[in-house]
């Protein structure tokens, strides 16, 4: 199967850092039928910071107003999902690298049953220039396999 590649968009917001916190802001998300790609938390003091990536950035920016939670919008990267293999992250880390894009962050998982995804942060100035050469579309979209090398 082809690796799917997608533009995404991240944000962020900081909560008291006590039990129930990111259920809360979670739970009023997910009731607001909000899907995320992908969402970590890290403690901050007595405060905590979320960062969500939403499948659907206006309908988030909507539900989020309307419950109260003031996001951020931070930074703008890719998701890479496809079928395991070994280099497959480094297929498209060169493919970067050949266009002279830096990379400011990955986060990449094995996502199980021969899957994997990974996040690619790039800064803005470079987010246009990214996009072409990853072939990136704004909705996920399957590409025709992975970068050549």
């Amino acid at each position: 199967m082809p690796d799917t590649v997608r533009r995404i968009a991240h944000y962020t917001v900081t909560v008291p850092n006590r039990p129930g916190a990111a259920f809360n802001v979670l739970a009023a998300l997910v009731s607001a039928g909000i899907n995320l790609l992908a969402c970590s938390g890290t403690p901050q003091g007595r405060r905590a910071r979320i960062d969500v990536v939403p499948d659907d950035p206006r309908k988030f920016g909507r539900v989020a107003k309307k419950a109260g939670f003031a996001f951020d919008a931070k930074r703008a990267g890719f998701l890479i999902q496809g079928d395991d293999r070994p280099g497959a992250l480094a297929e498209y880390l060169k493919r970067l690298a050949d266009a002279e894009i830096n990379v400011a962050g990955i986060d990449g998982v094995t996502a199980g049953a021969g899957r994997w995804g990974a996040i690619l942060w790039v800064e803005s100035a470079d987010l246009a220039r990214a996009a072409r050469t990853l072939r990136a579309r704004r909705e996920r979209r399957q590409i025709d396999g992975p970068p050549e090398r």
